[in-house]
Formats: structure tokens, sequence, C-alpha cells
């Protein structure tokens, strides 16, 4: 009878051995040796046989490498301890492990000194992320809390991810490498995008990078040249108050891995290749991808935050301190400052704007709170900053698009005087005066026209070119382009915070009601304001940037600041897309004729271009009469191209009766009306081919309304 096996009434049974009192324990086979290793280059990288590890902590005395079976392992299945002298090299810790591969999951642990008075904040219980991590994994229990407390935060941590960068089919991707002159951006945030239910995806692909390929259709109607995502490095959703989500992202903990919960994978490695995947698709259909990236402080916050990866690396290399090493200079207005001109800081930046334009092929980078970057170690400002000019002198990013937001929460402002040769900058006062003249305000005409022609007030002086100023009316900070219509003051009473947070000054106007209206009189202005706030934007000089959603009126109910809102309030309802179908057709034909010129024998000849090569003549309503007088509120311009071949006529009543305009002489053929703000879709602008002449000598523009006129002349 075989062993193991007894017969009882002709029934076979199994019967449990005893193997290890019959053969001894057998033992498991055992890890694989580790060896040193190499100090370069830092983070995770495949070799022969395994991964090289290298990270560095100066003041550590010891460092432990834990290794994972998967993102929910709450404990590790193997520690590696690394030993002195063997596996360090100057402050670089570095090991070598053979028999793992891309897809490990591990953390790090540093042990040593816990003195904030000298900006130590070594905590030997945290398990900390890898800054070089191409690749972040969240688990289900996942607390910033125990981040924050003493304790072991193995099992509730975020883990890093090894990843092997070479297997991924670009297929022969090429960037569209559009000129600024041809640009126009899209602010958009990847998740709001299709996570409302009216998007028409599945669940699993609701905001997800690839949701957001299902719908470049869209922007492809929009004709929009750019798309420029929120935050897209890994960051912290706990990092908000009152329980909310951090919904924007600019609370970063990863500057290399894409976000993960913006994947619709599973796999720890399927963030970045579905983030690859977006990049490409968007490629294919022309668009450029412009990361907005925050390098200008962290999620681990002042004193009493979250111990995740920096603080317990290198707190006193990676973070400004304040006067007291124990607290954290706040530029950032977050909690603390990353000290982006040292130079181990200086290099995980470079060394992640390398990853996303070498890895991930994007195109360029807008710069959260730029001026941080221009501070040094004790947050003194830098007449020529070190990382300005590496940015724009390396020979990998000399291609990128460059965009600074040329202020920080420490009263810095840099508009216009921003360090380097290359950098664009978001133009807040074209912002503001834009709308304090639409909404009526005295004092703002004699501010119009440097605004229309790329604020040289502002710029001119570093003798660039005009599309240095990006303009813009709204961005995800503040109001919609329809709540800037419609509300008189903010209503962030959702965001927990007593109506406290979020600017006051919004520049606003809310067309006589405070929020939605069933007034056909109220719906009719705001819709008109709607549009001329789009025509000034598309017409002038500057690269010209539009929020998501401001093509279908995305309202969120008033709220300016909907940084924690990651629910129907931000959510972009498609539903509008098709109720506003007439918005959609005019902001898509004004970009296109922005790009692409709008008059016969100029097709090839873009309005911008135009606009660029244009001398301006002033008027008011008499021609050559303009008046500049603080209680003026209607000017009117004539913009003959260079060459001979076109004239635009504008004129701009923001004033609340109507305004009958001269009429310069007329060319070739009788002025055309190519847009009207007042009139209803389709009116409101056309092709030239199809707009009806104006045989009048004088054109009257109804209240708080926008007419532009075209004629052409004789080659």
């Amino acid at each position: 009878m075989a062993p193991g096996r007894l017969r009882w009434s002709g029934i076979t049974v199994l019967k449990k051995i005893d193997w290890t009192s019959t053969f001894g324990r057998m033992p498991m086979p055992p890890a694989p040796v580790v060896s040193t290793g190499l100090s370069f280059p830092l983070g995770p990288r495949l070799r022969t046989g395994g991964v090289n590890f290298s990270i560095y902590s100066k003041y550590a005395e010891s460092l432990e490498l834990l290794l994972f079976a998967d993102a929910e392992a709450t404990a590790p299945s193997r520690v590696i301890p690394l030993s002195l002298p063997e596996h360090r090299t100057y402050h670089y810790w570095h090991v070598f492990v053979p028999g793992i591969q891309s897809g490990q999951v591990y953390g790090w642990r540093a042990k040593g000194p816990f003195d904030p008075d000298r900006g130590l904040r070594f905590d030997g219980n945290k398990l900390l992320l890898d800054p070089y991590a191409r690749a972040v994994v969240v688990p289900k229990a996942y607390s910033r809390a125990a981040a924050c407390a003493p304790g072991d935060t193995t099992a509730t941590a975020m883990k890093s991810v090894v990843a092997d960068l070479r297997q991924y089919d670009w297929a022969g991707d090429r960037a569209p490498r559009r000129r600024f002159s041809e640009t126009v951006i899209y602010e958009m945030h990847v998740a709001g995008f299709t996570r409302h239910p009216s998007s028409g995806l599945a669940p699993e692909l609701r905001g997800t990078y690839a949701g957001l390929i299902r719908k470049i259709p869209h922007l492809q109607t929009l004709g929009v040249t750019a798309v420029e995502l929120l935050p897209v490095s890994q960051f912290d959703p706990q990092d908000a108050p009152g329980g909310h989500t951090n919904y924007w992202g600019y609370s970063p903990v990863s500057f290399f891995a894409p976000h993960a919960s913006y994947s619709s994978r599973q796999d720890p490695l399927g963030p970045l290749d579905e983030f690859r995947d977006m990049v490409k698709a968007l490629h294919r259909a022309g668009i450029e991808v412009i990361l907005d990236v925050v390098f200008n402080h962290t999620c681990e916050g002042n004193e009493q935050g979250p111990t995740i990866s920096l603080r317990g690396l290198a707190n006193e290399a990676y973070y400004i301190p304040a006067d007291n090493p124990r607290y954290y200079a706040n530029y950032s207005g977050c909690g603390n400052t990353l000290n982006t001109n040292q130079t181990i800081t200086r290099q995980l930046i470079l060394n992640s704007l390398r990853h996303w334009m070498e890895v991930m092929h994007v195109d360029g980078f807008r710069f959260d709170l730029a001026s941080i970057l221009s501070r040094d170690e004790k947050g003194r400002v830098l007449d020529n900053p070190p990382l300005l000019w590496d940015i724009e002198t390396d020979p990998i990013l000399c291609n990128a698009k460059i965009i600074a937001e040329a202020w920080d929460a420490g009263g810095l402002y840099q508009l216009g005087h921003f360090v380097g040769d290359s950098w664009k900058e978001w133009n807040g006062v074209f912002r503001d005066d834009v709308r304090r003249f639409l909404r009526g305000d005295r004092g703002q005409i004699s501010k119009l026209p440097a605004r229309l022609l790329g604020s040289p007030d502002i710029f001119a002086y570093e003798n660039r070119e005009p599309e240095q100023s990006v303009n813009f009316v709204t961005c995800h900070d503040g109001f919609t382009l329809n709540d800037l219509v419609s509300y008189n003051d903010k209503h962030n009473d959702s965001n927990g915070e007593g109506n406290r947070d979020g600017s006051n000054d919004n520049f606003s106007w809310n067309c006589g009601v405070e929020g939605p209206s069933d007034d056909p009189a109220v719906e009719a202005l705001r819709e008109r304001q709607i549009r001329n706030y789009l025509t000034l934007l598309l017409f002038s000089v500057g690269t010209p940037m539009i929020q998501m959603g401001d093509e279908g009126r995305r309202t969120q109910g008033g709220n300016n600041n909907a940084y924690g809102q990651d629910n129907e309030t931000s959510w972009l309802d498609w539903t509008t897309l098709e109720s506003e179908a007439g918005l959609l057709r005019f902001v898509s034909t004004l970009i296109r004729h922005r790009l692409r010129g709008n008059a016969r024998k100029v097709e090839d000849i873009s309005l911008n271009e135009l606009l660029r090569e244009c001398v301006y003549e002033w008027h008011g309503v008499r021609l050559k009469q303009p008046d500049w007088s603080d209680d003026s509120h209607a000017l009117a311009f004539t913009a003959p191209l260079q060459r001979g071949r076109v004239r635009v006529h504008g004129m701009i009543n923001a004033f609340w009766k109507p305004l009958s305009f001269d009429l310069p002489p007329a060319g070739s053929i009788p002025w055309r009306r190519w847009i009207d703000t007042s009139l209803p879709s389709p009116e409101d602008i056309v092709d030239f081919s199809g707009a009806p002449e104006i045989t009048g000598r004088s054109y009257e523009v109804a209240p708080r309304s926008i007419a532009l006129l075209l004629t052409t002349f004789s080659a």
C-alpha cells in the first residue's frame, strides 16, 4: 500500500504525514547575497541580474532597504541593512540586490539623530519613499495621520516601485514642437475632465489618463494646441484640511512618479504606461503636453507634518529652515519651502524635469510659485539663480516650453523681471485689468492697449517675443468664466473654512443677480460678457490660455478655491457642452481664426501673426480721437497689416449704453462684420466668406459688446 494511504471498508483515506519529523525541516533557499553596489545613478536602476539602489542621506547613521511582496503588504518580505563602510560613498548609500526586477515594491528606513534644532528629523520607524522612484503605490491603508504621529508606518505608508523605463513602445512618437506664436493652451485637470458621469465613459475609465484619451476629439474640435495639466506627479490626496481630498494636486510627494489614482490599471507600473499612452495619443492629435510642476514645497508640511520621504532622509538639505532650524521657512504658504538652489535639491529637480522630457515625452512645464526657485538657502532672492539658468540652458530641457508663475506666497513678485532668456510668464496683470475694464471700473481704459499688445509696459524692456506674456482671464485658482459673470462674492462655505479661504479680490460682476438666474435679460448679458472675455483674450498678442470647461460655462457655484472639491463642483459636466453649443462654436471658431487666418488671400497667415505685425491706430467713438479719461469705457482701433493686405477695425464698448462708432475708409471691399458679441449664435462670429457687408460710415455697438470688422486691400 502506498505510503500515507489507509484503506477502510473499501474507501481510500489520505493520512497526514509529519514530514518534518520524518525527514527533518527542509531549509528555505537562501536569499541572494547583496553586494556593495554603486553610488550612481540615484534611485533604483536595473542592472544585469538585479537592481542597484542609491540614495542620499548625509547625516544618517544607518539605512535599511525593505522589499515588499505587493502594495498592500503590511510587513516586508525582506529587510536589507546597509552597513558601513562598504555601502556608503561620501553621503550616498548604495546596494546591489540580485534576483529582483521591474515591479518590485520597496521602501527605505533611515536612522539617525532627531535633533530639530540642527534641522535633523530622522525617525527609524517611518517607511520612506525613494525621492528618485519612477513609480509609487498607495495602499488602501495609507494614512497621513500615521506619518505625522509617533510609531511604525510600514503598514500604512506609500511605497516605491522599481521600474524598467526601457520597456515601452513609443511607436515613433514625435513631439509637435509648436512655436509659442502658434500655441493656445487649455488648462485642465486630468481627473476632473472625465470623472463626471455625463462623460459617457465606463466607470473604470472616468478620471483617468485613459479616459482623457477618449475625449481628445473634443480638444481637437475646440482647436487648442496644448494641454496644461494640473499636477500629475504623485501627491498626497489626504493633504487637505477638514477631511477634504486634495483635488488640485499641489501637494507633491514624488517628483518622478505619475499619480497612481489617475490610472485605470491596478498593477504597480500601470500609471507609467497609461500616462505615456496619453502623451502619445495627444501628440498624434497634434497637441502638446505641458505639466504644472510644484518644486516650491512638498506635502510634508511644517514641523508638525508627516515624515514620508525627504524629511526623513535629509531634512537639512531639502528644505529652507527658518531662523530657528526647528521650524521651516514658508514662502509657499503650504508649511515648508524646498531649498531649490541647494546642490542636492537642484539635482533632484533637474533630474525630474529630464525624466519627464526624455522618458515620458512631455513638451514643457508650468512652474508653480516659480519665484521660490530664485531664493537661496536662507530664502534671500538671488540675482542669477543657478537653478533657473540650469533649466533653460540644459541640453535636454532646451526644447521644453517653460512657463513661470512669477510670484510666491512670501510677497516676491517678479512679473516681467523673471530671470532668464526663455521663460514665459503667467500675466496676472492681464487677468485683473481685463476683468476690471469689462466690469466697467473707472480708470481702466488707458491700461487696455498695453494688454492687447502683449503688455509691453511689463515685458518690453527684455526685448523678447510678445508671447512671453501668457494671457488668461481665468485659471484653476479662482472663479470659472461663468462664475466671473454670475457672482459678486465668493461662496466657499463647502470648503469648511468659514468662507475665509480664497481671494476676496475677484473683480467679478454678477450682471445684476447673485448666482443662477432665470431672467432672460441677465442671461443674455452674461453670455455677452463671456464672449467679450474670450474675444479680448484670443485677440490679444501673447500666448492665450483658457480654463477647462469655460467653453461650456462650467460653474463651481461661486466657489473660487475648489482645491478640495473632488466632486461635481469641480468636474466638467459634459451636458453643458451640448446646451452651450453656441458658445463652444464661438470659442472654437475664434481659436481657428487666430491660428489659421481669416481673410481673402491671407488664409496662410494666422491672426496672431497679423496682430504681432500690426501698427495700431487708436480711436474713440470718433476717428483718431481716443478718450483716455477715467470715465471712458470705449475704445476703437484700426490695425493694418504692414504688408497692406488686411485691415482690422475693432470697437470695444464696456459702457452700459449703445455707442455709435465712426468707421475709417474701407479697402478693396466694404467692411465686413466678423465678430459682434451682442449677436446670437451663429451670427456672433462668422468666416470671412460669409461675413455681411457694412455699408454705412458708422457702426452701432450694443452695450457691453465688442465688434470686429475686416476688409482687404490688393496685394
